[in-house]
């Protein structure tokens, strides 16, 4: 059997979410920021999830990583085609944290 290689194996500091608990998420965001000091993490979703990615990053920047800001939200728009073949459009949504170094 050939191994299938994801998206989510390329980019090391993406979070991809989907039907899991947040919590689930929040604990790969922040096992993304403790390993190799990464000072910048993406949590990435489409259509349902959405909301659930705002919850993991609200949740990750006020009770766990609370240095972490907001650099930058983006939406957008995915043509998506189903098994019938029907295309429809699902929302997308990139929420780009980082974490500043406190200098003490």
């Amino acid at each position: 059997m050939a191994e299938e290689r994801t998206e989510e194996r390329t980019d090391e500091n993406v979070v991809y979410v989907g039907s899991k608990p947040p919590m689930s998420y929040v604990l790969a965001v922040i096992t993304r920021f403790s390993t190799d000091d990464s000072d910048e993490v993406v949590i990435k979703a489409r259509g349902r999830a959405i909301s659930r990615a705002v919850d993991t990053a609200e949740i990750v920047r006020n009770r766990f990583v609370t240095e972490a800001k907001v650099k930058e939200i983006k939406i957008g728009t995915e043509s998506v085609t189903n098994e019938e073949g029907r295309t429809s459009n699902v929302s997308t949504m990139e929420i780009y944290l980082i974490k500043k170094k406190v200098n003490r």
